[in-house]
């Protein structure tokens, strides 16, 4: 028998209280250890990110937290086939007008709260924002998870398997946690994001400035990964090496056009540009107010040099409007 399920599948409905024996916690060390130059890699690929964001000001170092779970949650949600930009999702986050699908939105809202850091990981209820219901076994909700204390008892069990796998590095544990959410039945079949999150924050237990390890593009051939033990490892680990790599080229990419931006406006009278720019730098997307109040610029002089940044190709108007436009680096 190999160290994978004992029977069941992953997408089954485990009953509460029987799942204990399905996640071999031997088999998974050795995956672990069949795997340790892989996890190498991987630690050291997120410890170079990890300083980076470290190394920024608390303004920018929140920037850049919010522009990679912004990507990663584009990223889960291409994964679950409910598709949205990432600027969209941020203009709904800034209270912009979007047209999209609600239910998509809202639960892209509430993972990116939680990949920012918002709420502790041991209780599930508020975690996933759940009110909390006092019956004893109330009917299935609409989305498919249990309710009342049918939850708490799936939660109870997911958290025990957890335990379980204490002597993982965290960023390895991440591998059967994914396995364990499903069986515990935590979250509804079709839902692949909230594990997914629970897990992204729980790999950066070990992190100074990471609240969450970045998968992007790379997580989608992992969060519904199907395979034993040490090939799951092998390509959970490539996929935290080759995710955090893709986030450092991104940041880094956003600190060469901030070179570049102020080398191109060099030549323009007085320092508004280089606010601007560096207005640009703390936040994904930005109102003109915001970059007048961050620039600490008159409102018609941030509109008439967003204009000409936009013209000279150095910032992009997201929202293709006239009113509440939103502005980002074209980095």
């Amino acid at each position: 028998m190999t160290p994978y399920f004992a029977v069941m599948t992953e997408t089954a409905h485990p009953i509460p209280g029987t799942t204990s024996g399905l996640i071999d916690q031997n088999g998974w060390q050795t995956a672990q250890a069949t795997n340790a130059v892989a996890l190498a890699d991987a630690g050291l690929a997120v410890g170079r990110l990890d300083q980076l964001i470290a190394a920024l000001p608390e303004d920018r170092r929140r920037g850049a937290l919010t522009r990679l779970a912004l990507i990663e949650v584009e990223a889960m949600l291409w994964g679950q086939a409910t598709p949205l930009r990432r600027e969209e999702i941020g203009r709904d986050l800034m209270e912009a007008r979007a047209s999209t699908d609600l239910d998509a939105m809202k639960q892209a809202r509430w993972a990116i709260r939680r990949l920012e850091g918002q709420t502790g990981l041991t209780d599930l209820r508020a975690f996933l924002a759940l009110h909390r219901a006092e019956g004893d076994h109330l009917p299935a909700a609409q989305h498919g998870r249990p309710t009342g204390r049918d939850f708490d008892e799936s939660a109870g069990e997911f958290l025990g398997l957890i335990d379980g796998l204490a002597d993982l590095h965290p960023i390895a544990r991440a591998c059967p946690a994914r396995i364990a959410w499903r069986l515990a039945n935590v979250s509804a079949v079709e839902d692949m994001i909230e594990g997914a999150v629970w897990t992204g924050r729980a790999m950066a237990a070990n992190c100074e400035a990471l609240t969450f390890l970045p998968l992007g593009r790379h997580g989608r051939r992992v969060w519904l990964d199907g395979s034993a033990p040490a090939e799951r490892m092998a390509r959970h680990l490539d996929a935290v090496t080759q995710g955090a790599v893709d986030a450092r080229r991104h940041l880094s990419r956003l600190s060469l056009w901030a070179e570049q931006a102020r080398a191109a406006t060099a030549t323009i009278k007085g320092n508004s540009p280089s606010r601007i720019i560096d207005a640009l730098l703390t936040q994904p997307l930005m109102t003109t107010a915001m970059v007048e109040e961050h620039a600490g610029i008159s409102r018609d002089t941030a509109e008439r040099m967003l204009q000409r940044l936009q013209n000279d190709g150095l910032v992009r108007e997201v929202t293709g409007t006239r009113r509440f436009r939103l502005w980002s680096a074209a980095a």
